[in-house]
C-alpha cells in the first residue's frame, strides 16, 4: 500500500510538535494512563500499553515516570482521569481532519478545538463525517542498519506486517490493529530498537493541497499545539518542492 510515502506529508509535521520534549512526555503519560486504565497494567497482555511504553522508552522517558503512569492508570496511585474523544473536521480544499484528544475537561477541550478550526480557516464536522476516509493501522519504525531493501521488507512480512518500506536504515512497518502486538513483540524479542510504535490512521485517499499548503499546515500545527490534543490526522498531499520551499522559510 506504499504507506510511508503516502503518509509522509501527513506525518512530517508531527515531528515539529513532538520536538517539544515536555509536551511529548505529557502526551505519552496520558496515553500510558489511559491504556492501563482501559486494559491492564501488564504490557505482555495489553498491546496498547506496550506501544505506549515503547514510545516512552524511545523518547527517553525515565522508568520511574513510566511506572508511576501505569500505577495511575490501574488506580494504585491517585491522579487526574482522562477521557478520550475524537473530533472531525475539514481544512482548506476540503481536506479531512481527525483530532484525537485526551482531556479531564471535555467542554474546555471542544471549545479550544472548535476555536482553532475556525480561526485558521477550517471547520468542525459531525461525528462520522470524515472518519470513514481513514483505516486504523499499527505503525512501527524499526532501526535495522545494514540490510538490503528486500531483506528488510521480508523480515517485516515474516513478523506479520501487512506492508513495509525500508529507507535510511529504518523499516517502516504497517500492521492490522489485531496483529500490532504480535509484530511489535517479534521485533523486540529479536533485539531490534523500536523508534516509534503506535496505532494510527492511514487515509484511503488524499487531496491535492499545494495551493493551500501554508494555510493548511498552520491549521494542523495549531491543532497539534493544543494541550489536550494527542494526534492529528489529515488526508492531504503536498508536493516535495512545495514542502521544501516551506521548510526554507
Amino acid at each position: 500500500m506504499s504507506g510511508h510515502n503516502k503518509w509522509s506529508s501527513i506525518k512530517h509535521k508531527k515531528g515539529a510538535a513532538d520536538a517539544k520534549r515536555g509536551k511529548l512526555f505529557t502526551r505519552i503519560t496520558r496515553e500510558i494512563i489511559t491504556a492501563a486504565r482501559n486494559g491492564s497494567g501488564d504490557i505482555n497482555t495489553n498491546s496498547r500499553l506496550r506501544a505506549a511504553v515503547s514510545a516512552a522508552r524511545a523518547a527517553n522517558m525515565p522508568n520511574t515516570n513510566i511506572e508511576k503512569s501505569i500505577k495511575r492508570g490501574t488506580g494504585e496511585i491517585e491522579g487526574a482521569t482522562y477521557e478520550e474523544y475524537t473530533y472531525e473536521g475539514y481544512g482548506h480544499n476540503g481536506v479531512a481532519i481527525i483530532v484525537e484528544v485526551m482531556t479531564d475537561n471535555k467542554n474546555r477541550t471542544v471549545a479550544e478545538v472548535r476555536h482553532t478550526f475556525s480561526k485558521y480557516g477550517g471547520s468542525m464536522a459531525e461525528s462520522g463525517a470524515v472518519s470513514w476516509i481513514f483505516n486504523q493501522k499499527g505503525y512501527l519504525e524499526v532501526e535495522a542498519p545494514g540490510l538490503s531493501e528486500d531483506d528488510a521488507i521480508m523480515i517485516a512480512l515474516d513478523a506479520g506486517a501487512e506492508d513495509a518500506e525500508y529507507d535510511d536504515e529504518i523499516i517502516y512497518v504497517y500492521t492490522s490493529v489485531a496483529d500490532f502486538h504480535v509484530v511489535l513483540n517479534y521485533f523486540e524479542k529479536n533485539g531490534y530498537k523500536i523508534k516509534e510504535a503506535e496505532l494510527t490512521r492511514i487515509p484511503t485517499n488524499t487531496v491535492e493541497a499545494d495551493d493551500v499548503a501554508e494555510k493548511l499546515l498552520k491549521l494542523i500545527d495549531h491543532l497539534e499545539d493544543l494541550d489536550d490534543v494527542q494526534k492529528v490526522f489529515a488526508n492531504y498531499k503536498i508536493s516535495e518542492s512545495i514542502m521544501n520551499r516551506l521548510a526554507e522559510n
